[in-house]
């Protein structure tokens, strides 16, 4: 009886600390998980932003539906910063204090989730696969802060290596919106054309809303650049690629990051955006469509949705299990020290993707390899791997 009695109280005690420990993280009660997202609904990434936080969806509503994670569902809600600092700024604002968020999911833009850090850190709270690739993303304290793929960085630098190395390029350009975004991306170039043991010769600074760019392809033509990249938003990059082939400079070969690496991009009528080159850290989803994982996903997404998925609604889709699979591995005792523990122990191929997965300690970057792809008649064909 004693034994009985024993293990009854031992069992009571762990449950009244569980309980304890849930109500004194924030975002977390007995019965739900509140995951926030700041992202891009209408802006200028909004091609970005709304497939992937319908992918997300896709997933959590199928946990939901299986009963959650440990007894608890999850409520994921997404505020729109347009790609605008102030309404990034009010988005964090509610989701900390008002909505009390567990972690961040798929957050979007540079300068936003930097700003976002400076809420976020104080209370510890996880940042978890942000819609962004920027190496700030990993900035101090490092702790509670996860990425999944190559920085832009990496990807600039590497994709400018491989259009030298292929078409003998010798000088490089950036167009880009001078922002954290855009200047990494404009340091990976150059430091791509140095390896490459090529010049970087020229760049041009945009405004978000900029629709015109003949008097900018015009410099960089004076200026004899014979590789471009982007850093503009996804409208732009298509405007850009379309401007150039309109004026005759079909030499310069044009390469964006994996924020123009969208299918929406690949699929602009007319075959306007044939050429155009783009470093990632993820396969396209429609090249693989055949394969097992990726068609398994296109028949989810298209049940629950009643769309066909893009690009990024693959990523979100990825992320938001990334995030069931730390939550499960963290036990039903969640708190953010068992989470950050549970994102450190993931290692695992995302056959979706097309990438490997691992986190530690002192690895908080989920993936290093870079893809560089280029777009042929309305789709995405991968060229290169590093």
């Amino acid at each position: 009886m004693r034994t009985v009695i024993k293990g009854l109280a031992t069992a009571a005690a762990f449950t009244a600390s569980a309980t304890l420990a849930a109500a004194e993280t924030q975002g977390v009660t007995d019965d739900e998980i509140v995951i926030g997202s700041v992202s891009d609904l209408s802006g200028i990434f909004a091609a970005v932003g709304v497939p992937a936080t319908k992918g997300a969806n896709v997933v959590f509503d199928r946990v939901n539906a299986d009963g959650g994670v440990h007894g608890r569902t999850i409520r994921y809600v997404v505020e729109d910063n347009g790609y605008q600092m102030p309404r990034a700024m009010q988005g964090y604002n509610k989701l900390l204090n008002r909505d009390k968020v567990f972690a961040m999911l798929q957050s979007l833009g540079t300068p936003m989730n930097m700003a976002g850090f400076k809420l976020l850190d104080p209370k510890g709270i996880p940042n978890v696969a942000p819609l962004t690739a920027a190496r700030q993303m990993l900035q101090e304290p490092m702790e509670n802060k996860f990425t999944s793929f190559s920085t832009y960085f990496d990807q600039s630098r590497v994709g400018v290596k491989y259009l030298a190395d292929t078409f003998g390029s010798q000088a490089v350009c950036t167009m880009y919106l001078p922002t954290d975004f855009g200047k990494e991306i404009l340091e990976g170039s150059q430091a791509g054309a140095e390896e490459a043991g090529i010049s970087f010769v020229a760049e041009t600074t945009h405004k978000p809303d900029e629709t015109d760019f003949v008097g900018s392809l015009s410099k960089l033509k004076e200026e004899g650049c014979d590789i471009v990249t982007i850093a503009l938003g996804v409208r732009q990059a298509i405007t850009v690629v379309g401007t150039a082939k309109k004026m005759g400079l079909e030499d310069m070969k044009f390469m964006g990051t994996s924020a123009s690496f969208l299918t929406v991009v690949a699929q602009v009528p007319g075959g306007v955006t044939d050429g155009f080159y783009a470093a990632a850290s993820w396969q396209d989803l429609w090249a693989r469509a055949d394969e097992p994982a990726p068609a398994a996903f296109i028949e989810e997404y298209k049940a629950a949705t009643g769309e066909d998925p893009v690009g990024f609604a693959m990523l979100g889709y990825s992320a938001a299990e990334m995030m069931v699979k730390a939550l499960e591995a963290a036990g039903p005792d969640l708190t953010h020290d068992s989470f950050i523990a549970a994102m450190e122990s993931l290692d695992y191929t995302d056959d979706l993707i097309g990438n490997h997965l691992d986190y530690g300690p002192d690895d908080h970057q989920g993936a290093d390899v870079v893809y560089v792809s280029v777009v042929e008649n309305g789709a995405w064909k991968k060229v290169y791997e590093e």
